[in-house]
């Protein structure tokens, strides 16, 4: 199992799929990182310095799954869906060979994550399927498919907190707090940690539950058989 892992900045993945990737990490899957922009915008300071930073940081967090990321560095803050960037991503398709290719959402809030989702929904066109991440704070998102992070919870946070330049603790707080809401929507267990995906189906790609790690376990649920008076 190959999967490529694409964000529009350099903590985008660790934030939004991390745990989903720690869990195919653990099926043996073979993982690539791959970030759009070069961060540059992502504070104050100069921007070169910045870019040159949070590409450590995304080294440093993607080592702890094994994983070398690629950088496209395109700019950030300025990302189109144009033929540059559509070329570069099916050459990264070509090189890979992905089975699944995980990205943005393709109406998140940020412009640079709606375009890569633009641009991979054009290069991955009958590659390979595409699954989409929820949004920051899961706003105007409709799951359909949901993974277990349970068991990768603190290792997320870690990845996280390894860019020290973007309010760390502030992102691995928000992304704990809408990992617990997700599993809570599968009526998983107390403490479960879920993330959610959606995917569009589009030929020849129909159905892609067998390439996903598990859901949740859920809670039974027992139906009263007292009639109410």
């Amino acid at each position: 199992m190959k999967v490529l892992a694409l964000g529009a900045h350099p903590d985008d993945i660790e934030i939004f799929m991390f745990g989903t990737l720690a869990a195919y990490a653990a099926q043996g899957a073979e993982l690539t990182f791959a970030i759009a922009t070069d961060g540059a915008r992502g504070g104050p300071g100069d921007p070169g310095h910045l870019a040159r930073v949070r590409r450590e940081e995304a080294t440093a967090a993607a080592a702890l799954l094994g994983a070398i990321p690629r950088f496209l560095d395109f700019p950030d803050g300025a990302l189109v869906a144009d033929a540059a960037l559509i070329g570069a991503l099916k050459a990264l398709i070509t090189q890979t060979r992905p089975d699944l290719v995980i990205t943005h959402a393709p109406y998140d809030y940020h412009g640079d994550h709606r375009a890569l989702s633009d641009g991979i929904r054009i290069a991955a066109s009958f590659a390979v399927p595409v699954l989409h991440a929820d949004t920051l704070g899961g706003t105007g998102f409709l799951p359909t498919h949901y993974v277990d992070i349970s068991g990768h919870g603190d290792l997320k946070a870690r990845a996280i907190r390894a860019h020290r330049s973007q309010e760390p603790e502030r992102f691995a707080a928000m992304a704990r707090t809408q990992n617990l809401f997700r599993a809570s929507q599968c009526n998983g267990a107390p403490e479960a940690l879920a993330e959610a995906f959606r995917f569009e189906p589009s030929y020849p790609f129909a159905d892609i539950r067998a390439l996903l790690p598990p859901a949740p376990p859920i809670i039974p649920v027992t139906v009263s058989t007292v009639k109410l008076m």
